[in-house]
């Protein structure tokens, strides 16, 4: 419906709408686009991408916001030297498949034979090798287990008193106009309007579980550190081991393994099950490494074609 729009993810929040709704959505290396003025959760996972219909305008988009910004200085300037001179846009390469490595890790396609998803997945697999990739399979992430599972990972510690130290800051800043100036004041004012706020619904416990916490503390750092030590000793291991370009998964599911270490990703349409619902496939790599996912994520849809344009039939 949108010819641009732009994707805010600390877990998940760009892949995965990209996957199911046959868009592509481009999730960046933490810091190569500015977070500033977006709601946040996580500097340390925050990222803001575009999701547009082909992976051509995805990367024009990502093009005009990628960059150096001093409301959020400490990010950007690190992730600087990520941005090839000359741009993206150089990268959308019809034979962008040619010689890279591709690695698909176990665990993620295990879909039953026979169904649409399985053979449609194969299919693509088979079309990265013929257009020129060295496709390697079942490779293993270690404590791939772990990653997947917030609350053992440390992500969910994490992410809690991040939140709230994050979300303060920003709620007490110059904003030109809020009711709430804290996590504790919009706490209190959602239980003033739980109608509006649709709390029987939703709820708030998310707010409550981060504002329950108490800053960075001993339990924080060995969170943080165990998520930096399980992405060091997962998929960056895998993909240095085996000189890999990007890894690939189906959809979103890759999400948390390249949330954690705030490594890029770029999903793709893949095509439609047995119902007509779409699903999608992700590319992801190293920080820094958009360049090459590009050049495969657009040689992939130049392939396969496998979007479909909407309908609108009830």
């Amino acid at each position: 419906m949108a010819a641009v729009t732009l994707g805010t993810e600390t877990d998940g929040s760009i892949l995965c709408p990209s996957s199911l709704n046959s868009v592509v959505g481009i999730k960046p290396t933490v810091g190569l686009t500015s977070r500033a003025g977006v709601i946040p959760v996580s500097p340390r996972q925050d990222t803001v991408g575009p999701i547009c219909r082909t992976v051509a305008d995805a990367v024009h988009v990502l093009d005009a916001i990628v960059g150096y910004d001093e409301p959020d200085a400490v990010a950007t300037g690190a992730a600087a030297k990520y941005i090839p001179d000359g741009g993206y846009a150089q990268f959308l390469k019809m034979d962008g498949l040619r010689g890279k490595r591709i690695g698909v890790p176990a665990g993620f396609f295990g879909f039953p034979d026979g169904s649409v998803r399985q053979m449609v997945y194969q299919q693509h697999l088979d079309t990265l090798r013929r257009h020129g990739a060295v496709v390697t399979e079942d490779l293993s992430i270690a404590n791939l287990d772990v990653i997947q599972n917030a609350t053992v990972s440390g992500e969910l510690a994490a992410l809690a008193a991040e939140f709230k130290i994050a979300l303060n800051a920003y709620l007490s800043s110059d904003l030109s106009r809020s009711p709430v100036a804290s996590l504790a004041e919009l706490i209190v004012f959602n239980n003033a309007h739980p109608d509006e706020e649709m709390l029987k619904q939703f709820g708030q416990l998310i707010f409550l579980v981060a504002q329950n916490t108490t800053g960075i503390g001993a339990a924080e750092t060995a969170a943080i550190q165990q998520l930096d030590d399980l992405t060091a000793g997962g998929v960056e291991k895998v993909m240095r081991q085996h000189q890999l370009d990007a890894i690939v998964a189906p959809d979103s599911s890759s999400a948390t393994v390249l949330a954690i270490g705030g490594l890029p990703g770029i999903a793709v349409p893949a095509g439609y099950d047995e119902l007509g619902a779409p699903f999608g496939i992700t590319f992801g790599g190293l920080k820094g490494y958009e360049s090459r996912l590009i050049e495969i994520a657009y040689a992939f849809e130049q392939a396969t074609k496998a979007r479909k344009p909407p309908m609108f039939k009830n």
